[in-house]
């Protein structure tokens, strides 16, 4: 039987082990501090996962479950990736994976703006619930907030008169002309490429722009479905 004191006699004799020995465990603990620093940024902000799991569970049947999970597991694989990846791979996940649906049909009612677990749970919604889902899960992977706005436009769909429509836009910096993430088409390209949608206005949790001003013109505190959303998110333990 190999004793403590046995082992310590034998590391202090060998001095090549007790060498490798340490240099182990300096790479165990750095990779502990990376490990925290990584569980940090994932949970930045208010991010309970139990209390999600929770709700989705009690909530939602086996899809909208099925649905959680994969998100989940999204977000934990994007975590690293490059921005481009993220945008990319979260545009898709919410394109094919919800079916779009008007308000009245899953709701009930004529406008709801759904929480993400909302939408997982129910697994469709309208163009707004495609937006918030994205745009509140690039923020958890680690985009900024900043380059990120819900752009509320005009769409010409076919031959019917424009339609109401909301978009995510990705500004690569404060000035820059904006890449469209949508449902009505699957890639992101930049606005200037979508001559179908004309936009109105746009907002973030920073502020609320006018489609020409390059300044704030307002707060999202003026929105009241943004507060409602904010505080159904926060029952919810979904806050990033």
């Amino acid at each position: 039987m190999i004793t403590p004191t046995k082992s310590i006699r034998f590391l202090c004799r060998n001095g090549t082990f007790l060498t490798f020995a340490l240099r182990k465990i300096l790479r165990l603990s750095q990779l502990a501090m990376v490990m925290a620093i990584l569980g940090t940024a994932l949970s930045w902000g208010s991010v309970d996962i139990d209390r999600m799991r929770q709700y989705i569970t009690t909530h939602y049947g086996y899809q909208g479950v099925r649905n959680y999970k994969d998100w989940r597991a999204l977000l934990v694989e994007l975590e690293m990736s490059s921005e481009s990846d993220k945008l990319v791979k979260i545009n898709d996940f919410f394109n094919r994976r919800m079916e779009y649906a008007e308000d009245i049909v899953v709701w009930r009612q004529d406008d709801y703006w759904a929480t993400p677990l909302e939408f997982l749970g129910k697994g469709a919604g309208d163009c707004e619930d495609y937006v918030i889902a994205k745009y509140f899960s690039l923020i958890e992977v680690g985009v900024d907030r900043r380059k990120l706005r819900w752009i509320y436009v005009m769409a010409s769909i076919g031959n019917t008169p424009p339609q109401a429509h909301m978009v995510l836009g990705y500004y690569s910096s404060p000035n820059a002309e904006p890449y469209i993430l949508d449902i009505l088409n699957p890639n992101i390209l930049l606005a200037s490429r979508r001559p179908d949608l004309v936009a109105v206005f746009s907002f973030n949790s920073d502020g609320i722009w006018k489609t020409t001003s390059i300044e704030k013109t307002g707060t999202v505190s003026q929105l009241s479905r943004w507060q409602d959303l904010m505080r159904k998110m926060k029952e919810e333990g979904y806050e990033p």
